[in-house]
């Protein structure tokens, strides 16, 4: 698309705002929306943006950043291709933005390019990482300054699932309007809970639909008078929310994941990529599973994925190997990360994978042996030997993990680390000084 069609069909629809999307270091998705006023020069130009927003954490305190104060400016420019009229939204559109300095470069810190720069160290070995977020939400009403879930019905059930069913319908709706699509909703094991799972797609498309995704969902929810939460424990004491990622390498229409001589159908190159996820997945955690919030799901014995390990079809591996489809062996052949919540920053994420699984790429690593049943249940001497470790067990040993991972700060940048260090490291020291209340407000609403 160019700046003529995305006015034209703004007009068409009656749009008033344009709202010019990102997603900061504290994992949040901000906006600022253009009128139709002067819309034909943003889109081409951007919008500015103070340079100190990517040093903002969760709760909005600034944070003292090197360069990222009140002094300075980047553009917010928007990628124009992303645009979609937002059906929850009364006349309003959206675009996925990319933060570029003065000088028309993307700017260090940008999310979206840090993503776009691993793809494009893929690309020089002729592969693309396809992805899909599978979100878990919980839905709540307000009441008496509480959150209430809409339903205590069981896993799958079909009388929580009628509990949701008019929000279920606008949602669908909401999403195949934006050119989303939907693959599942069901309603899932806590009690208010639902998940959907989302089509694969090239990484930054996934990355821009994860973001676009998040929004609809609760969008549509406070078209319903409803709140939904993404944040990866919404209460202390039902299921925990999770995004988890569904990924893949393909070479053109091959899925290079696939080997169908091989006894599970698992290529080298995909042992050597998850080999390359294993050995960085602590540090990987501090982008994937980031806030305080996200270390009350990721426990033991709650399919959340606690041990450093894979297995096949282990809900309890933080890598799951998938099994495949009857008919579709090779388009279905794909590995899940668990160690993931909507908490996350989505280029963060995906790009943090890529490089942790480039790096088993390129080392020729091998996974160590699979697991195939429950990681807790082993002995603790033979998991000591087989290596399999307790990730990081709160927020700041993830941010230390990710701190002291060499590979993954480089493949960041020295700015883009810096800056979103010290954004979720102050959140660390912010809950911790909190209690449970203070933790639910500042999750509950904000993912």
């Amino acid at each position: 698309m160019d700046v003529a069609d995305v006015v034209r069909e703004a007009d068409e629809a009656g749009l008033r705002l344009i709202r010019f999307l990102w997603c900061g270091n504290d994992g949040t998705v901000r906006a600022k929306a253009s009128s139709r006023h002067g819309l034909e020069g943003r889109l081409a130009g951007g919008i500015g943006l103070t340079v100190g927003m990517q040093a903002m954490n969760g709760l909005d305190q600034l944070q003292p950043v090197d360069g990222m104060g009140p002094v300075g400016e980047v553009r917010l420019v928007p990628d124009l291709d992303t645009f979609r009229v937002l059906p929850y939204a009364p006349h309003a559109g959206a675009v996925l933005t990319d933060h570029v300095a003065l000088d028309g470069e993307p700017a260090p810190v940008c999310q979206r390019s840090f993503l776009k720069r691993m793809e494009a160290y893929l690309a020089e070995r002729g592969l693309v990482l396809r992805a899909a977020f599978e979100n878990e939400f919980s839905l709540a009403t307000r009441e008496d300054g509480r959150y209430v879930p809409i339903d205590s019905g069981l896993c799958f059930s079909t009388i929580a699932t009628t509990a949701a069913q008019d929000y279920a319908d606008e949602l669908a709706a909401a999403l195949e309007a934006q050119d989303i699509a939907l693959e599942q909703y069901y309603a899932e094991l806590g009690h208010g809970q639902q998940e959907i799972s989302t089509g694969h797609a090239p990484a930054l498309q996934a990355a821009d639909e994860q973001l676009l995704v998040r929004e609809t969902i609760r969008g549509v929810a406070a078209r319903h008078g409803l709140v939904a939460s993404l944040a990866p424990k919404p209460w202390p004491d039902n299921a925990g929310n999770g995004a988890h990622v569904h990924f893949s390498l393909w070479a053109g229409e091959r899925n290079r994941f696939h080997d169908g001589s091989a006894p599970d159908l698992l290529s080298g190159e995909a042992r050597a990529f998850i080999a390359g996820v294993l050995e960085h997945l602590p540090g990987l955690c501090g982008l994937a599973a980031p806030s305080f919030n996200s270390y009350h799901r990721l426990v033991p014995q709650y399919w959340a994925g606690a041990f450093v390990c894979w297995g096949h079809d282990n809900r309890e591996a933080p890598v799951r190997v998938a099994s495949v489809f009857r008919g579709s062996e090779e388009a279905s052949t794909n590995a899940e990360l668990k160690a993931c919540d909507a908490s996350c920053n989505p280029y963060l994420a995906l790009g943090g994978l890529i490089a942790a699984g480039l790096d088993g790429l390129e080392r020729g690593l091998e996974p160590p042996e699979p697991v195939e049943v429950d990681p807790a249940t082993i002995d603790e001497d033979e998991r000591e030997r087989r290596g399999i470790v307790r990730l990081p067990e709160t927020q700041e040993e993830a941010l230390d993990a990710l701190a002291a991972d060499q590979l993954l700060i480089g493949a960041l940048g020295s700015v883009l680390a810096e800056s979103y260090l010290a954004v979720r490291r102050s959140e660390w020291a912010a809950y911790s000084e909190g209690d449970e209340t203070f933790e639910q407000q500042g999750h509950f609403e904000k993912y």
